[in-house]
């Protein structure tokens, strides 16, 4: 059962990485956005909130789970782009809210 616990933590951290990354690619290259781009953070949108959803216990690590995700999406991200790491902020210019709700990140400027 630990097992489980440890792979759908593993999942939530995953998605999060993924959709964090997204939001940093729509704000830094806002040139680059696309119906994939768009398609993928409202999948892992979705998918994040049914897993929380379904294992209510995640929320209790949440914090740092987001904290770690996001360092992981700015790697991602600067993979993905070929923008300097340090374009992106070194913590999440988002909040819970606006990672995991309707919000779109307008271009930084």
């Amino acid at each position: 059962m630990e097992d489980i616990g440890t792979s759908t933590a593993r999942e939530l951290e995953n998605r999060l990485g993924v959709l964090l990354a997204h939001l940093l690619k729509w704000r830094y290259q806002p040139e680059r956005r696309g119906a994939s781009w768009e398609a993928t953070i409202k999948e892992q949108r979705q998918r994040i909130l049914r897993l929380l959803r379904k294992n209510p216990s995640l929320k209790e690590n949440l914090e740092e789970t987001c904290t770690d995700a996001y360092s992981d999406a700015r790697l991602i991200a600067r993979r993905e782009t070929g923008l300097p790491e340090n374009t992106f902020p070194q913590l999440s210019p988002f909040d819970w809210q606006q990672t995991v709700g309707d919000f779109w990140p307008e271009e930084h400027t």
